[in-house]
């Protein structure tokens, strides 16, 4: 009921009436009450007859904004553009999914439980060390992103459903050819040039230059000459790493776990075989007798392939199977009997008679306990210190936020500091990497993160994902003290600035001479006719297609080949000196022999097309909804942040 005549004060009809209520018991001295009853909707949007409540859109954009926030320097408050635009994403996001919920809905679509906890359980993200989902992981990944359980559950459902409808509508899409050809032609294209390099190694020594040229290179350069900003951080990290002294793994864990993961450590022998499949002991026998008489190699088993085809019979290869894999068990006790490269006599078997010639054994591997003990071990302790980790997280972080320093942190929580003075590089003031501990990742963060961090900031704890060791890991830091650029000396300097000035001038030389050389053959002269006139080597460039890269092709080269005609030349500037380069070559791919190439590139317009079609087909399923947007509602939800 109350619901009921919620719904019927949002109408405008029913307002003008409350209004009128509300005039006639001013002399009652109840009027104030039903104003205040004719509040603002409680309501964002609605959607057909799905509603998005208020709470329901600040719990979301309050997620994304803090999303969005982790990736603004330390200290910088959101603006009051990026608010708004974050809550349009949102909105617009949440207006398309209750769309596509009413279509859901009359479709009669919905996802089981069972399909549900498979995906959950298979996201990467929500797994241990051991690659195993992890309870203890899910909730703190959930925590870390704003969702309860119920509501991540909630929304994955209907993304699963989601999916499920939009995969309908886009995967019937068929690209045309006359939409494929091009992106085919243009990805797959290959060209090559005529080059010839003019090193700077070939120059002339340039003469001594004066005092004058040198002040004025030293003075026109001076980015050349400058010490970079330094900044002397203070840190601390949590990781797995830094709690593996706190973590015990006993003999009998370490047992346990070899056992649970024995079939890993015990690699069964594996036989690569050719077999002929025949219907009759009297086909198997001439067909042995055929293929010994073969020639060895893939034409003889070609031939004998020809010939069981011909008698009935079937030709099959198995490569790298376990005796299980075999799935006639007579074929596979006379395949793992076999002497290697040896057509064996016709062997009976449940689904007919077989002649085998094994072609390959590998045989089995077995990782003792003491041979896996320590890679065990490593694995234990890491899962078992990403268990801890989290909960260590949430002491820390509670000890940052109540204005606990770094120095004053308590000493069991199984953290590294690190205090010294680096550069935007990571690097110290004598050039050496700084000694930041921890994972490549999370060094990388920390001093990109003391760049944009200022002194006096908060401490604040942030997470760090590590692939290179599976996980994650925490650091907070401090700027004390920033050592802003400065000019080196001239006079400490000069030897710097008398070889860089030398280089310039050896560069140009070159340039002059690889210029003359393009404007030679742009006159007329052949490629090779102008290099030996310009006293270099000429050298024809390998195909190469427009993205996929060379070892032996420069990039710079790479890309201007594209811009070229055939015949055209131009001079590239290279690290090493000056290209001239004619395009020589330019290769059309064929469709016809090259499927797999045309099929990728079909693929890749299919999937464009069939994003558009979902596109449209939200936007017609919105305006089908007829959307109406609460503004005064959205407005106060992003304002109030």
């Amino acid at each position: 009921m109350i619901s009921l005549f919620r719904r019927f004060t949002e109408s405008w009809i029913a307002r003008i009436f409350f209004v009128i209520m509300a005039v006639s018991f001013v002399g009652w001295g109840i009027s104030g009450d039903l104003f205040r009853m004719m509040g603002p909707p409680s309501w964002i949007a609605k959607v057909g007859d799905q509603t998005i409540e208020v709470p329901a859109f600040q719990a979301e954009y309050q997620r994304a904004m803090a999303q969005r926030s982790r990736t603004l320097p330390p200290g910088q408050e959101a603006t009051a553009d990026l608010r708004r635009q974050v809550g349009q994403q949102t909105l617009d996001r949440m207006v398309a999914q209750a769309a596509l919920a009413v279509e859901l809905r009359d479709l009669r679509v919905v996802t089981p439980d069972d399909a549900l906890a498979a995906v959950v359980r298979s996201m990467p993200a929500f797994q241990g060390s051991d690659g195993k989902f992890n309870h203890a992981v899910f909730t703190q990944v959930l925590q870390n992103n704003g969702y309860s359980e119920a509501r991540f559950l909630q929304q994955m459902r209907a993304d699963i459903a989601q999916q499920q409808l939009l995969s309908a509508v886009s995967g019937s899409v068929a690209a045309p050819d006359t939409e494929v050809k091009p992106l085919y032609e243009s990805e797959y294209e290959k060209r090559s040039a005529d080059t010839a390099l003019f090193p700077l190694s070939a120059a002339p020594e340039p003469a001594a230059p004066d005092q004058a040229a040198l002040q004025a290179w030293y003075k026109n350069h001076p980015k050349s000459y400058t010490t970079p900003e330094f900044r002397r951080i203070k840190a601390i990290e949590l990781s797995p790493q830094s709690l593996g002294s706190q973590i015990s793994v006993t003999d009998q864990e370490l047992h346990a776990a070899y056992d649970e993961r024995k079939a890993d450590y015990q690699k069964p022998e594996t036989r690569s075989a050719e077999v002929i499949s025949a219907p009759d002991q009297a086909k198997a026998q001439a067909l042995a007798a055929q293929w010994r008489g073969a020639p060895a190699g893939a034409a003889g088993w070609a031939a004998i392939g020809t010939a069981a085809k011909a008698a009935g019979a079937s030709a099959i290869t198995q490569d790298d199977a376990t005796e299980v894999q075999f799935p006639d068990p007579d074929l596979a006790k006379s395949v793992f009997s076999a002497t290697a490269n040896t057509v064996s006599e016709p062997v009976k078997g449940q689904l007919g008679w077989f002649v085998v010639k094994v072609t390959k054994i590998t045989a089995g591997v077995t990782t003792t306990f003491d041979q896996a003990k320590d890679a065990l071990l490593t694995r234990l302790r890491a899962a078992k210190a990403a268990d801890l980790m989290y909960d260590r997280a949430n002491k820390l972080d509670q000890l940052l936020g109540n204005g606990t320093s770094l120095d004053d942190l308590p000493g069991d929580l199984g953290l590294i500091g690190v205090a010294g003075t680096m550069d935007a590089k990571g690097d110290t003031e004598t050039g050496s990497a700084a000694p930041v501990p921890g994972p490549p990742e999370l060094k990388a963060t920390m001093v990109a993160a003391a760049f944009q961090a200022h002194q006096g900031d908060p401490l604040q704890l942030t997470e760090v994902q590590t692939p290179s060791t599976g996980g994650s890991a925490y650091y907070a830091l401090a700027v004390d003290n920033i050592i802003p650029t400065g000019r080196k000396p001239f006079d400490a300097v000069k030897q710097a600035v008398a070889e860089d000035w030398k280089q310039d001038q050896r560069r140009q030389i070159e340039n002059h001479a690889a210029t003359a050389m393009m404007t030679a053959v742009k006159g007329g002269k052949s490629f090779s006719d102008a290099a030996t006139v310009a006293g270099v080597t000429p050298k024809l460039s390998p195909l190469v297609t427009r993205d996929q890269p060379d070892p032996n092709v420069a990039p710079e080269l790479q890309r201007a080949l594209f811009s070229l005609k055939k015949g055209e030349a131009t001079v590239v500037e290279l690290p090493e000196g000056f290209l001239v380069a004619q395009l020589a070559e330019v290769v059309q791919p064929d469709p016809a022999t090259d499927k797999a190439g045309y099929d990728q590139a079909r693929a890749a317009v299919s999937q464009s097309i069939g994003n558009d079609m979902v596109n449209v087909f939200v936007a017609a399923l919105r305006q089908r909804a007829s959307p109406r947007i609460n503004q005064q509602g959205f407005d106060g939800v992003v304002q109030a942040q």
